[in-house]
């Protein structure tokens, strides 16, 4: 009797350890999917009423605020808001590519609190608990591959109102650079194209990484024009180098006249006697000192138009200093997109312009 006892016990528990064995065993070989969703999209999980709230007043003022400079508002995010029960209806919901977190620890019965405990731990909580500047986190691939996850946090609601404001700059440049891949996927869709690559080093002195769709429309010795046209849109990049012979040259008022001189030269639209100009007079112009990979720029982003004709469109314009000869190149991504959404197609310019590499 003991014996069959015993018997039975050894069998149930290799039974039962077999059995947790292959439900493992599906566990991991259950397919985890992987992430999609858009460049510039943040799917913001937090309470009903804290999104209807100043505080979510607070994320909108600075997570959708305008792009840099566009003929018409478009968002810097394009912002989702899903509670957590909302995410948890819907399984696609898991599987987009980027999230924000945004909870008050100190409201235990809310849902969002409670997720982001979880994912935190009691040590970061309690840090958070014990120091108002631990206020954020950053994971990956929570539900699916291929995702950043932010968590924002605090134990007051003014806390969190203020973290919000403080954290923006960190966590949009964090956001753009996991954007990136994606972004290069689509802009090098179809590779690069090595003639007109070896044709900017070889006029110009410089690598630019240009993509496969782009042709050459001008290369006069002085200024190279290169294109790409779809039905849609049309991209452009103008290059132009110069000597460097002081400070001045650097200022937004030479920038702006640089560029006005070139299309006033080169560009016009079909008709007799038109030309491109900057126009700062519907929208002024922004102009920053920067870097081009490492490299000393000052930067003017603004609207142009076609003097004598309805076109316009975006610009952005830099001029940098080649520490290699002692020369300006001025370099000059512009965009023309009638009816189309335009802020993903400068960031594509601007990401373009910014693989230069002095040689």
């Amino acid at each position: 009797m003991i014996k069959q006892m015993r018997f039975l016990f050894v069998a149930s528990l290799l039974s039962l350890l077999l059995y947790s064995c292959s439900e493992e065993a599906q566990r991991s070989m259950k397919a985890v999917p992987t992430a999609f969703g858009q460049l510039n999209e943040i799917v913001v999980v937090m309470d009903q009423d804290m999104w209807e709230s100043p505080l979510g007043d607070t994320l909108r003022y600075y997570y959708s605020s305008a792009y840099p400079l566009l003929p018409q508002p478009e968002p810097v995010f394009d912002l989702r808001h899903y509670t957590p029960l909302d995410i948890k209806k819907d399984p696609l919901r898991q599987e987009l590519r980027t999230y924000m977190f945004v909870a008050n620890l100190a409201d235990e019965d809310s849902p969002t609190t409670q997720m982001v405990l979880k994912d935190i731990g009691s040590e970061k909580a309690r840090s958070a608990r014990e120091d108002k500047s631990v206020n954020n986190a950053a994971g990956r691939d929570k539900w699916a591959k291929g995702q950043l996850v932010l968590y924002q946090f605090a134990y007051s609601h003014d806390a969190l109102v203020e973290g919000l404001k403080a954290n923006y700059p960190a966590i949009k440049r964090k956001v753009n650079k996991f954007d990136e891949r994606k972004l290069e996927s689509y802009i090098y869709l179809d590779g690069v194209a090595n003639p007109l690559i070896k044709e900017v080093k070889d006029s110009m002195g410089v690598s630019l990484r240009i993509p496969n769709d782009y042709f050459i429309a001008i290369n006069d010795g002085d200024i190279i024009w290169m294109r790409k046209e779809t039905e849609k849109i049309s991209q452009n990049l103008l290059l132009r180098k110069m000597k460097y012979e002081n400070q001045s040259q650097l200022s937004k008022e030479n920038l702006i006249a640089l560029r006005d001189s070139i299309g006033k030269e080169y560009i016009s639209s079909t008709l007799k006697d038109t030309y491109m100009q900057v126009n700062d007079k519907d929208l002024p112009i922004i102009f920053n000192t920067t870097s081009v990979s490492g490299n000393y720029a000052v930067e003017a982003r603004g609207i142009w138009e076609i003097v004598g004709d309805y076109m316009g469109g975006s610009f952005i314009s830099y001029l940098v200093l080649n520490p290699n000869t002692n020369e300006l190149l001025f370099i000059d991504g512009f965009l023309h997109a009638p009816g189309e959404d335009k802020r993903d197609y400068m960031e594509q310019l601007d990401h373009i312009i910014n693989t230069l590499e002095f040689k």
